[in-house]
């Protein structure tokens, strides 16, 4: 019989496969508690009812632009759980916990691709951490919000989230589209990098319907995934294209794109990103704006992103990790706690006399 020589032909690129337990695998390790439960369950609850209107609270979704060190994350969680308790009448604390950074270019990718900080992209790992944390933070009563970056993720980690951000750059993305018509949470969509909101409304268009895509099971098989479609997809301003659009024009621009697509008039305001020119330190004064037209009047701002961290600023990962600065971003620069602390309070006090 004739041989001939076959050059590779698929996974030209690919040096290895690691294998990942699968969703049900991990769940069962890490099994949902009944106080977890409970808070996932009620959050989720009280953010559908913040959006249909009957609840006229503000939700606030703050915490660290990313998790890297579980411990510092929950000294914050805790920190803030007693702070909801302080604002329960007038808004909702949910706990930022993202745990996927998109690039640009390249840089840490997060805590669940790389956990130890030091390129070894042990997701297996970080998975399990990630899940881990999620059950302290909810086990404490407090709601958790994430990025849904890699459409697998929701299967190890969605039952512990009570509302999910699709970021600028992967709102019209028909891939996050697709799995956000299937998430069990509200949904915000964020409009693109260069400011255009219509992107975001088609996508909140699009998730309303069911679709049918490839994904995995429970039992991390591969299949075809139908989805009934998401009611509580919502837009989210975060500024573009060199400048803000949480000012009134802005809102008013985006309530006006809404109503010709016959959406819900639900606005969440980022004070991050280019709200805030990626200066945290001007994010009060983005919160303070919203505050004020919700004060004088305006009825679709129905919530608010911060970037918050026990320490301000930001920092470079070091090559000694003992050198990394407790409670400190190694990703976008946050204010600091007791800044986040005064900016929740004065708002609380200002929203406690809205008509």
């Amino acid at each position: 019989m004739n041989t001939m020589i076959i050059p590779d032909i698929e996974n030209v690129n690919i040096t290895s496969f690691a294998a990942m337990p699968s969703p049900e695998q991990l769940h069962l390790s890490l099994p949902l508690s009944e106080a977890a439960f409970a808070c996932v369950m009620q959050g989720r609850e009280a953010l559908r009812n913040i959006l249909d209107r009957s609840d006229k609270r503000l939700f606030v979704v703050v915490g660290p632009c990313s998790i890297h060190d579980p411990v510092a994350g929950l000294d914050y969680a805790r920190r803030l759980r007693a702070l909801q308790e302080k604002v329960a009448d007038t808004m909702l604390l949910v706990m930022r916990v993202y745990f996927e950074k998109p690039r640009t270019t390249t840089g840490w990718k997060g805590y669940i691709n790389d956990p130890d900080l030091d390129d070894s992209f042990r997701v297996d790992v970080g998975m399990h951490k990630a899940r881990r944390f999620l059950l302290d933070v909810c086990e404490l009563g407090l709601p958790t919000a994430t990025e849904a970056l890699d459409p697998i993720s929701p299967q190890y980690l969605g039952d512990l989230i009570a509302w999910t951000a699709i970021g600028a750059r992967t709102t019209e993305s028909q891939t996050h589209r697709e799995m956000s018509s299937g998430l069990s949470t509200p949904v915000g969509f964020k409009n693109g990098t260069d400011g255009d909101i219509g992107i975001a409304v088609n996508a909140v268009l699009s998730v309303a319907h069911p679709h049918s895509f490839l994904g995995i099971n429970e039992h991390g098989n591969v299949a075809i995934v139908r989805t009934r479609g998401n009611a509580y997809g919502h837009v989210v301003l975060r500024g573009g294209g060199n400048r803000p659009n949480y000012d009134s024009v802005s809102v008013a621009i985006a309530e006006q794109a809404l109503q010709r697509a016959k959406l819900p008039a639900n606005l969440v305001v980022d004070c991050s990103h280019a709200n805030s020119y990626k200066n945290p330190e001007l994010q009060p004064l983005v919160m303070a704006d919203v505050v004020s037209q919700i004060l004088h009047g305006n009825r679709s701002l129905v919530g608010v992103m911060i970037e918050s961290n026990l320490v301000g600023g930001n920092q470079p990962i070091p090559q000694d990790l003992s050198q990394l600065k407790y409670g400190c971003s190694i990703t976008d620069g946050c204010i600091d706690w007791d800044t986040t602390e005064k900016m929740l309070l004065d708002a609380a006090q200002q929203l406690r006399s809205r008509p």
